[in-house]
């Protein structure tokens, strides 16, 4: 099994070792960053620049985006590694020079389930790492270097069980399911809707975001077929109950927009159309008894 060791800024390792969360961006200045041998829930260890020179901690890879800087501060904040919007931009900023956009597309990738080894855990460098390495490295268990290290960090994790949680199944090489965060959650739905609103087809960037059918505050999952990309004001009267989808991925509204406001002839328009945009990976298509749950517990007829 392969997995990543990435070269990380110490800086964004330290905020977030004094954090406790349940997800980073691991992001970088400039676009997507590409990871084709990764599976999600694969190992992705932090290697530290110098002085350090050691790994020291990890997490599970979720997924790879883009983001403009204000969507990726707005999906994690803190978990971005910087304690404002304004310290998040001025390392992103340091690295690729002022000016320019103002709102600059971020590589964005989703980590879950971050793990902080205190210093006297830290593993060395390994071996066969090399000083012009930039961005990280391939490791896999089949080749010893590999093996050698992923047992390193078994070792650690089993000691750091003792006291904590479990976050994760070690042992032989194996992937693991990783519990996701907003953030993530956020970030997945964007993408399996492409970007464009589920009702309205509308692709504006800014104004979409992940909604929950089943409320997360109701134990509703982190799941992509438990979510909807909506247009802000469609997420609004979904989430109040004014606007449902039901069994047959149809829209639904409420006819107390009317009753109440006397308006909301853009949003009957759309009363009875199918969903402009689904994922094409039928598994994310939005499920059933969550559709169900909606139409009969928030939906107000």
């Amino acid at each position: 099994m392969k997995f990543w060791a990435g070269v990380t800024n110490n800086a964004w390792f330290q905020f977030l070792t004094r954090e406790r969360i349940d997800e980073v961006n691991f992001w970088q200045p400039r676009g997507l960053a590409v990871y084709n041998e990764l599976q999600s829930g694969s190992l992705f260890l932090f290697k530290l620049r110098r002085p350090y020179n050691h790994i020291a901690g990890g997490a599970y890879f979720v997924k790879s985006s883009a983001l403009p800087l204000s969507l990726a501060w707005e999906a994690f904040g803190i978990k971005n590694g910087a304690a404002s919007r304004s310290d998040f931009e001025s390392m992103l900023r340091s690295l690729v020079g002022g000016g320019g956009n103002t709102d600059p597309v971020v590589g964005c990738t989703v980590l879950a389930e971050p793990f902080f080894w205190p210093q006297d855990q830290w593993i060395a460098d390994p071996e066969d790492w090399g000083a012009n390495i930039v961005r990280g490295r391939y490791y896999d268990t089949d080749v010893p270097v590999g093996r050698r290290l992923w047992d390193a960090v078994q070792t650690r994790q089993q000691l750091r069980q003792v006291s904590e949680e479990p976050i994760g199944r070690f042992g032989e090489p194996i992937l693991i399911r990783p519990r996701l965060g907003q953030g993530a959650f956020r970030v997945l739905v964007t993408d399996a809707y492409e970007r464009r609103c589920a009702i309205t087809g509308e692709s504006t960037l800014p104004v979409l975001e992940a909604a929950h059918i089943l409320p997360f505050a109701e134990n509703g999952p982190h799941d992509v077929s438990n979510g909807l990309l909506l247009r802000s004001d469609f997420h609004k009267l979904f989430d109040a109950g004014l606007v449902t989808i039901n069994d047959d991925l149809r829209v639904e509204v409420s006819p107390r927009i009317r009753d109440e406001w006397s308006n909301g002839k853009a949003y009957y328009r759309l009363h009875g159309q199918k969903l402009a945009s689904l994922p094409k990976v039928p598994a994310n298509h939005p499920r059933p008894s969550f559709l169900r749950w909606h139409n009969e517990k928030r939906f107000r007829a």
